[in-house]
């Protein structure tokens, strides 16, 4: 955000809510009808291996909660009902699934529940992926709530969100898209240049455009609803397999920009901070990177985070308000527009390449978010409102914080803004707190980000194992450490998010889709879409080879001087 994908049926806990049944078998289409699909279409790219022993089990679930598409009872802006589900996070999340043998058995446990049922009476139909492909109806259950209504139910006994509107959808991908990307805009616009500006609208084009392929390839075939679903679909297996790791490596990328992230704006806030242990003088950046290691490693051992998605809407709210702050101190506080201005900077283009394309990296969780929709037939319209909101506040912050800054514009514009402000310190502050209240792909809480990747590890652990709790807790401790340790050795925020945008986010937005929609739509591809899918490709190679070289080139560069 599913385990006994053999099984395509779903246990209901009441006989009469077969009806229901039947409305989540039409709404998720007529799998059955598949009879008069040709041979080669049946036999066309079948994986070998997308059974219960297919991983990653965990990244629907993982992904769901990243992405807030299982936040249960959404309203206007996407904020859900605490009253209804407070009580129970405090009853589950904390206490019965925090306990050993809820550590061992959440381990264990396959993604779609294992189902004992009368095999005749919900025979598997035939499908174009095999007979072990997975499908919504295979991760859900029916449970009816104290008004005796039928209630959709996911495996971690969450409600589904299964008919998002418009504007849940909407709210969903900007906070996606709409992330720490946009404190260092000004700064990519520094690197590249007023003209390379261009980059950035141009990458919405393409982006937009790959978030409506990897829909094609959802509807292609019953059952895809993940992005790894897709390079399962396309590629068999270790298509699965490769696309996994890829969204997996961004999101541990994502949490060492978060830690530097927090040290460098903590760090501006109180530059004197330091410690004097044995002789040992720990600064400010080493001293709040430290902070932030041991202040999130908490809450990494929560194994239900929905709690977190009650506060989705306040990530967007926050980031209004950084961008708000900038615009305040430029208009308002008289810091004015002083910044020379660069036509053209082709000497440093390629790190502003990663810069702009991290912007739009939120492809990893579209695919949830379609498949949370009531409305399919909504999600260009979602997109597109998405992308033209999130490009108007990049392009603005850009412009905006070049014109105030000029060549001495810093990787987040935050690091820019004068201490003595009140504005400034409100730009500051939320940009510290921000990571805790909001979860979109880039800078979600670390939690959120860091559960999909170690929720994956944990699927390596034997089922059953007598220790499986105590090998969690080391694999979470691990991966936050580790991320502390990255970001100490290389503390370039600006350097590591043009590395990402470049190296990951080129090959989730623009490369992969592509190659995806090709290979699952080959028969079906007209003349012009081969064409465009080949443009977008060689736009992704080509700026993923250059931001990628010269990220690295000035990285090693800070690191020798």
């Amino acid at each position: 955000m599913k385990n006994s994908v053999s099984d395509r049926s779903f246990y209901i806990e009441s006989s009469d809510d077969e009806d229901l049944e039947k409305e989540i078998d039409n709404e998720d289409g007529n799998e059955s009808d598949s009879s008069g699909l040709s041979a080669d279409n049946q036999n066309h790219n079948q994986p070998s291996s997308y059974n219960t022993a297919a991983w990653p089990q965990s990244y629907r679930q993982s992904i769901d909660m990243l992405g807030s598409v299982h936040s249960p009872s959404i309203g206007l802006l996407g904020t859900p009902s605490l009253a209804r589900f407070g009580s129970s996070f405090l009853s589950s999340s904390l206490t019965r699934r925090f306990t050993p043998e809820a550590f061992s058995s959440s381990i264990s446990k396959p993604l779609l529940p294992t189902v004992i049922d009368d095999p005749h009476k919900h025979a598997p139909p035939h499908s174009p992926l095999g007979p072990s492909l997975p499908s919504r109806r295979s991760s859900i259950s029916v449970r009816r709530d104290d008004k005796d209504k039928p209630v959709v139910i996911d495996s971690h006994g969450l409600p589904i969100s299964r008919h998002s509107t418009f504007g849940q959808a909407v709210v969903n991908g900007i906070n996606v898209l709409c992330g720490v990307g946009i404190l260092s805009t000004p700064y990519a616009m520094k690197e590249g240049g007023w003209m390379g500006l261009s980059i950035l609208m141009i990458f919405a084009v393409l982006s937009f455009y790959t978030g409506i392929l990897l829909r094609a390839c959802l509807d292609s075939r019953p059952g895809l609803e993940t992005y790894p679903d897709i390079g399962q679909a396309a590629f068999g297996a270790m298509g699965r397999v490769a696309i996994s790791i890829v969204l997996y490596v961004e999101l541990y990328a994502s949490c060492i920009e978060y830690v530097i992230l927090e040290s460098d704006n903590l760090s501006s806030l109180f530059p004197r901070a330091h410690i004097s242990f044995g002789g040992l003088e720990i600064n400010a950046h080493l001293l709040f990177a430290i902070a932030t290691a041991l202040a999130v490693l908490p809450t990494v051992y929560l194994r239900d985070l929905s709690i977190l998605s009650y506060i989705s809407a306040g990530g967007v709210v926050a980031s209004i308000v950084v961008v708000l702050c900038l615009f305040w101190v430029g208009l308002v506080d008289d810091v004015g527009f002083h910044g020379k201005v660069t036509p053209l900077n082709l000497s440093s283009l390629p790190v502003a390449l990663g810069l702009y394309g991290f912007c739009y990296s939120g492809h990893a969780v579209f695919p949830n978010i379609y498949s949370s929709m009531g409305n399919q037939s909504q999600f260009p319209a979602v997109l597109l409102t998405c992308f033209g909101i999130c490009t108007l506040m990049y392009a603005g912050v850009a412009v905006m914080g070049y014109l105030m800054f000029g060549e001495s514009t810093l990787s987040q514009y935050t690091l820019n803004l004068p201490q003595d402000l009140v504005a400034s310190k409100i730009a500051v502050w939320t940009t510290v707190v921000n990571p805790f209240t909001k979860y979109p792909f880039k800078v979600p809480t670390y939690a959120l980000t860091i559960s999909p990747v170690a929720m994956s590890l944990e699927e390596f652990i034997p089922p059953n194992h007598p220790k499986s709790h105590i090998y969690s807790i080391l694999i979470r401790t691990g991966l936050v450490f580790s991320t502390l340790l990255v970001g100490l050795s290389v503390p370039f925020f600006g350097l590591m998010m043009s590395l990402i945008g470049s190296l990951l986010t080129m090959l989730v937005t623009l490369i992969l889709p592509c190659v995806c929609y090709l290979s699952i739509l080959r028969g079906k591809v007209t003349i012009l879409q081969r064409a465009l899918c080949c443009i977008v490709i060689a736009v992704g190679v080509v700026a993923s080879a250059f931001g990628s070289f010269s990220a690295l080139k000035k990285i090693v560069e800070e690191l020798s001087s």
